[in-house]
């Protein structure tokens, strides 16, 4: 059973470093920081918003709008802490 908990929690923390990665590469061409037009941070952006707009786009839909500050992803991820120390109490 603890090895599914570890699973689990391996899991919930590397979605976690996802959408930081995520944000902070939005950050990152927003500021042109790094160039859209790279096929390297192209395909790296592309990636990081196919794995992480299926969850964030219901959490945007609910949200008011807050004038250009996305608060999606700090929810999301308080979100699934919650769920992982929820799991962790009630299995472990």
């Amino acid at each position: 059973m603890y090895s599914l908990l570890w699973l689990f929690d391996t899991i919930v923390s590397l979605y976690v470093w996802i959408l930081i990665a995520s944000a902070i590469l939005s950050w990152l061409v927003a500021f042109n920081v790094v160039n859209p037009q790279n096929q390297v941070v192209r395909s790296v952006g592309e990636f990081l918003w196919r794995v992480t707009e299926p969850v964030l786009a219901p959490i945007r839909r609910l949200l008011p709008n807050l004038g250009g500050i996305d608060v999606s992803p700090i929810i999301l991820i308080i979100g699934l802490y919650f769920i992982r120390n929820l799991v962790f109490e009630l299995l472990a």
